[in-house]
């Protein structure tokens, strides 16, 4: 096994990831709600696999926290290379990380999701779903403000967990 796996608290950041998952997709939840944003993450990827709305959002939910998990095991990997985990250094990836996601996957979305219209071309009756745009903008001005939001609190309550 290799030093950087050694490092590795596995349970540790599982835990840490779970309870950070569960912070930023309520924080991104409650913002759809409040209006703020129009961006239901569970749904983009749940009807990746499903037009059913209701089995959309289940599956897209489930694929929301298994992604937040596999996160978090990057999280942990990124820390034991840079050495002790702290809520401050988590905050910074998650900056990163939500700069990423508005940037570079939001962006690449509509070229993947088979129900998503593109910018170029526009709804058909299968490609309903409006595209992101730029830094997600499309789902209101609010938007790329509460994704970095939800994956800085994700990556400093990640970095404050995994670092007890």
């Amino acid at each position: 096994m290799s030093p950087l796996w050694a490092a590795l608290d596995l349970p540790r950041a599982l835990a840490a990831g779970f309870f950070s998952t569960v912070v930023m997709t309520t924080l991104m939840t409650a913002s759809q709600g409040f209006g703020l944003s129009r961006m239901s993450l569970p749904f983009l990827l749940g009807s990746v696999f499903t037009p059913d709305r209701n089995r959309a959002n289940v599956a897209g939910f489930a694929l929301h926290f298994v992604n937040g998990w596999l996160v978090s095991l990057l999280y942990a990997l990124a820390f034991a290379v840079m050495g002790r985990p702290s809520w401050w250094l988590g905050g910074i990836f998650g900056l990163v990380h939500g700069l990423f996601v508005l940037t570079a996957l939001m962006p690449l979305l509509p070229s993947l999701h088979p129900r998503m219209a593109t910018e170029d071309d526009g709804p058909t009756p299968t490609r309903q779903l409006e595209p992101p745009g730029f830094l997600a903008l499309n789902y209101g001005r609010r938007t790329p403000l509460i994704t970095l939001a939800a994956h800085l609190a994700y990556g400093a309550l990640f970095g404050a967990l995994y670092g007890r």
